[in-house]
């Protein structure tokens, strides 16, 4: 893919999650609080892992990329 190309599809994919993050927040909401994700706190420190949600972008991630870059 030619650099000016690849700099275009990223920037729209920026603007599209920066329009849904303002405009439908409702559609991230799942984020951090699907069954795997670990949070641990205590009186003066918060560890969150999201590792079920994470797993779940790399696919999303993963399907996208196949669907756009296969040939």
């Amino acid at each position: 893919m030619e650099p000016g190309k690849a700099l275009i599809t990223i920037g729209s994919a920026i603007l599209v999650l920066g329009l849904v993050l303002n405009y439908a927040p409702w559609l991230v909401n799942w984020f951090g609080k699907l069954p795997g994700d670990i949070r641990i706190q205590n009186k003066n420190s918060f560890v969150f892992i999201p590792i079920t949600s994470m797993i779940v972008v790399s696919l999303l991630i993963t399907l996208l990329a196949n669907l756009f870059f296969r040939k």
